[in-house]
């Protein structure tokens, strides 16, 4: 009876991983499930450039790739003994744009024994105020912008709620890549980025 009790009790606590694969970096966060007590456990975050290897064609190159699976090696390595239903993996901008998304993901699985799923700029939005709203002191309307390295999103909303959310693909990386490339800074160059995100906004 005893021993019942005590397997019971250990089943009210898990461990839970989230990770983001985005176009300028990979993050992960681990935390510990107590019944309804969420402890963060760790952080670690990557710059893997992934967007750095789309070209015109919307193929993702092999050095891309190849940056992004060695840091999912690095991640499998922390996520041993976790259940599949305890971890989800997100892949944003550049894993949507890619033609050959495929290819990565089923590479990908080969190292990371856990599904990816390719998320809609509109649900990268909503899990991003989410995560604001949860961690920020609260207020009645917020307006939250992410700046990342292949999109932008920007979400208005009434406390947990998001109310109007967008994704506009813009980012450092591609925008970097697009006005910026071989690091020449110029007034036109910036003029010309100040242009395409002003049209894109």
């Amino acid at each position: 009876m005893v021993m019942n009790q005590t397997l019971s009790n250990e089943t009210d606590i898990k461990d839970i991983a989230a990770i983001d694969l985005g176009s300028n970096s990979f993050h992960m966060v681990v935390a510990k499930v107590n019944d309804q007590d969420l402890q963060l456990v760790s952080r670690h975050k990557q710059r893997v450039r992934l967007g750095d290897g789309l070209d015109e064609h919307k193929h993702l190159d092999e050095a891309a790739m190849q940056r992004g699976l060695e840091c999912l090696a690095m991640l499998a390595e922390r996520l041993q003994g976790f259940e599949p239903h305890n971890v989800r993996i997100a892949a944003t901008h550049t894993l949507r744009q890619a033609k050959n998304a495929t290819l990565f993901l089923r590479r990908a699985l080969e190292i990371l024994p856990f599904p990816i799923e390719v998320i809609p700029g509109t649900e990268e939005a909503r899990l991003i105020y989410l995560g604001v709203a949860h961690t920020q002191p609260q207020a009645d309307s917020m307006l939250v912008v992410d700046i990342g390295g292949g999109s932008t999103e920007l979400i208005i909303g009434n406390g947990f709620e998001p109310v109007l959310v967008n994704s506009t693909p813009m980012g450092c990386v591609n925008y970097s890549n697009r006005f910026f490339k071989n690091g020449k800074l110029s007034n036109k160059n910036f003029a010309s980025a100040r242009l395409a995100a002003a049209q894109s906004l």
